[in-house]
């Protein structure tokens, strides 16, 4: 699918590779620099997710992007037990190797900040740093939708109406229709968020709900139970990689506090904690976002 919502210019290119077990990924970059900074999206997002970030760099770094296995134009895995973290890292190492680059910067947001971890701490030497925007190290739905503290229940009653909608057509259209009442919330919190330009947000908001509800459906559910079923926790004092650590005191998907013990765990991380952001805090606050990630790489991923 051809992406309307940005003109990414001449140097925007659509690959397609083989991962490991025979999976075809979609694949997207944008630039013609010598750096490759590979984006890990996060869960239903696209190249259009990162457009303030490609916008800023393209010019100067080669933009890679790709549709996780199972979503969108990547193939569906032979089986979906192949749709777990440990997968996804290995697309994202067969995509540095298909791009000839021995090291990358490395961006995640949401889904592919545990991506993102689970590259630094399996495969250090691929990593010149990191740059992880409102996400958690694991047990996604452990802390999702949970912004103050852990509701011990919560957890198994999401796996448990994830399971309810798998497979199950009707409810998927019926989910369709009622996430368009659910837009006035979020613009709402756009409106308070980035100010005069949620209104440029909107049609990003009106694809995100088109694309996750599609055919790819059953897979953007399960791949929910796959971040909860992941975690690098325990390895984060051992990721060496330097890392910028950005968060929302809005975000209700990864609440901030889990952006917190990330860059507290971490041996060599910076925290941009943001009050006026959701789980949107690129595309909010580029105004703060954008120049903190250039500071950032000037400091401390010398070219």
């Amino acid at each position: 699918m051809t992406d309307t919502l940005f003109d990414w210019g001449p140097t925007h290119e659509v690959h397609r590779l083989e991962a490991f077990d025979g999976t075809g990924l979609h694949v997207e970059t944008v630039g013609e620099g010598d750096e490759i900074v590979l984006l890990a999206n996060g869960l239903g997002g696209r190249l259009y997710a990162y457009g303030p970030l490609v916008e800023r760099f393209a010019p100067t770094h080669r933009m890679v992007t790709w549709d996780y296995r199972g979503l969108f134009d990547s193939d569906p895995p032979p089986s979906r037990r192949k749709l777990a973290i440990a997968h996804h890292t290995e697309d994202a190492l067969a995509i540095l190797d298909h791009f000839g680059a021995e090291r990358a910067l490395v961006v995640g947001w949401s889904m592919g900040v545990q991506v993102s971890l689970d590259l630094a701490a399996t495969h250090p030497e691929r990593v010149r740093g990191l740059v992880l925007l409102n996400g958690t190290y694991g047990q996604a739905l452990s802390t999702g939708f949970q912004p103050l503290t852990s509701i011990p229940w919560l957890p198994k009653r999401i796996h448990w109406g994830i399971e309810q909608v798998h497979g199950r057509p009707r409810l998927r259209r019926f989910l369709s229709t009622a996430s368009r009442y659910t837009n006035p919330v979020y613009n709402a919190v756009f409106l308070l968020t980035a100010g005069a330009r949620a209104f440029e947000l909107r049609p990003l908001l009106d694809r995100y709900m088109e694309d996750v509800l599609g055919e790819s459906f059953d897979n953007y559910l399960r791949l929910f139970q796959e971040l909860d079923a992941h975690s690098v926790y325990h390895v984060l004092p051992e990721i060496e990689a330097p890392a910028l650590v950005v968060s929302g005191a809005l975000d209700l998907l990864t609440p901030q506090r889990q952006s917190f013990e990330i860059a507290r765990r971490l041996p060599t991380a910076e925290h941009l904690a943001l009050m006026r952001a959701s789980h949107f805090a690129l595309l909010e606050r580029p105004d703060a976002v954008l120049p903190a990630i250039e500071r950032f790489l000037a400091k401390r991923v010398p070219a």
